[in-house]
């Protein structure tokens, strides 16, 4: 069974905008405490490594969030791939119009 492009498309639509807050909070939250960490006041910003790895507070993922996390990034480096190589490039008509003359 092949998978139409529109298929790809409505999945890669529908998973963006739910895994963007996590990526974006992921990559703060970890360069953030990396530039602590550089700067030497890492212990003042262990917090964020909480953050970082799915601890909120009272709510508690971080057994299932960097899981989710890596797969839903790796859908949609997937769908994206996969929309970016079944386009079609324009060929050039530049060129083949200079080798004619």
């Amino acid at each position: 069974m092949a998978i139409s492009k529109a298929q790809i498309r409505k999945w890669h639509r529908s998973i963006a905008p739910i895994m963007v807050l996590p990526l974006i909070l992921t990559a703060i939250t970890g360069t953030t405490f990396q530039l602590a960490v550089n700067s030497g006041k890492a212990s003042n910003f262990f917090w964020l490594l909480e953050i970082h790895k799915g601890h909120y507070g009272p709510l508690d993922l971080s057994f299932v969030y960097p899981f989710l996390n890596g797969l839903g990034l790796l859908v949609l480096v997937f769908t994206g791939l996969t929309m970016w190589l079944q386009t079609r490039r324009p060929k050039k008509k530049a060129q083949s119009q200079s080798s004619a003359d």
